[in-house]
């Protein structure tokens, strides 16, 4: 597989990328690692030939802009002793990124040295997979930030004693493959100052769980929009919740809408954001809690927004100039999530607001073609790049380099649209 680490990446080397998140202990997003994935010949391929990988990773990221694949976070970028050795990782925006060193990197003589070369560059690195003290771990510690565990490798017992040992090299820890709430309560008690995996997104359904107030305004607008009501309805209930009426003309008069004009009542905000702007909004005001700071770092809301993004840019593709539908998949990417954020059953959040039975059934069965593009997403989520995965992008006439496309664009969207609507909401 040969290829310019500068050049953009061929057609013939169709791949997507994979972004997963990493938390501080506060759960704020910090940082993605960014995992390339492809078809599986493909990653035999790259298996074989790690250098390449990476360099179509790094050829990638330069291609699109690291902005618009993480936003205003870092990225974690894995890399061999080959890759490092390389030219092409000074390519990569040393403030910007983690390189990640594989646990496979030997430490010797010259690649402690090309190691601490980058670093008086700027760069910055994390050790990858750690689970023991071995003789490569212990000369690289001086010259990493971060240590990363990947506790699915370690019994829960072995935890506490391996959190110790490293904690006398006073590198920050990095818990990876955190799954559950559980899991994360015990690498937070262990002292642990990163955590990557899904555990904020896996419900906890609390027992007789009641949506609050706002939660409940903010659906019954919804359900009046959908209801077609006139704007003198919306407009008197949003009347009736002084924070929501605040927040909506904050909303209005910042730079994501660009009025131009000061907008000052609620009917004029109404006309200048438009029915399907205002439903948007909403949606999406339901995942940011009042007074939690700084919201576009809040992995819950990226996740969902990104669901919604996805799906939505999905039933354009396959369906072009069907707004209607788009819209109907952003608002299952959305809701898909809505079980984690009010701890109630995906059925409870469903019977509290009236949706249609194709939006039902996509999120209760992952029925129909949205209930597919939604199952495709969490696949992705998760790295899930086998089999099944690639079938269903068949089912759903997809390639790779379409699905490629639509990624950076709903990453873009969201990394701008969404930090513009939460600092409104505050």
């Amino acid at each position: 597989m040969n290829m310019s680490p500068l050049s953009p990446v061929s057609p013939q080397h169709d791949f997507f990328l994979v972004r997963q998140p990493i938390l501080n202990r506060e759960q704020r997003l910090v940082a993605y690692e960014l995992l390339l994935r492809g078809t599986a010949q493909q990653q035999a391929a790259a298996d074989g030939d790690a250098v390449a990988a990476t360099a179509s990773v790094i050829a990638h990221a330069s291609d699109v802009g690291m902005e618009q694949v993480v936003g205003l976070q870092l990225a974690f970028i894995g890399v061999d002793a080959v890759a490092l050795m390389s030219d092409f990782i000074r390519f990569l925006p040393h403030h910007r990124v983690v390189l990640e060193i594989l646990s496979t990197v030997r430490a010797t003589p010259a690649l402690l040295a090309r190691i601490s070369a980058l670093r008086q560059e700027g760069f910055r690195f994390a050790l990858d997979n750690v689970a023991c003290d071995t003789p490569d771990v212990q000369p690289l510690l001086p010259l990493i930030d971060v240590i990363k565990v990947d506790i699915s490798l370690l019994a829960a017992e072995a935890l506490p004693g391996l959190a110790q040992m490293l904690a006398v090299s006073r590198k920050k820890l990095l818990a990876g493959k955190v799954e559950t709430p559980a899991q994360f309560e015990q690498c937070l008690a262990l002292g642990f100052d990163f955590f990557q995996g899904y555990y904020f997104a896996r419900p906890i359904i609390l027992s007789g769980k009641k949506m609050s107030v706002s939660e409940l305004a903010i659906l019954h607008l919804l359900e009046l929009i959908q209801g077609e009501a006139d704007n003198r309805e919306i407009e008197h209930r949003i009347k009736h919740d002084a924070m929501l009426g605040l927040n909506l003309l904050r909303l209005v008069n910042t730079p994501a809408i660009g009025t131009g004009a000061r907008v000052e009542t609620l009917g004029q905000a109404l006309l200048v954001l438009g029915r399907r702007q205002l439903r948007r909004w909403l949606q999406i005001l339901l995942y940011v809690k009042p007074g939690a700071g700084a919201q576009g770092t809040s992995p819950l809301l990226q996740l969902a927004t990104t669901r919604g993004k996805l799906l939505e840019l999905m039933v354009e593709r396959l369906r072009p100039g069907q707004q209607h539908e788009a819209d109907i998949g952003f608002t299952v990417g959305i809701m898909s999530l809505m079980d984690v954020l009010f701890s109630m059953r995906m059925s409870e959040v469903i019977s509290s607001v009236r949706v249609s039975s194709k939006v039902g059934d996509a999120l209760l069965l992952r029925h129909g073609e949205l209930g597919q593009m939604l199952a495709l997403v969490e696949r992705l989520e998760q790295a899930d790049d086998g089999p099944a995965t690639h079938a269903m992008l068949a089912q759903l006439r997809l390639s790779d380099a379409e699905l490629r496309a639509i990624q950076l664009e709903a990453y873009e969207w969201v990394n701008g649209y969404v930090q513009g609507l939460s600092h409104a909401a505050h």
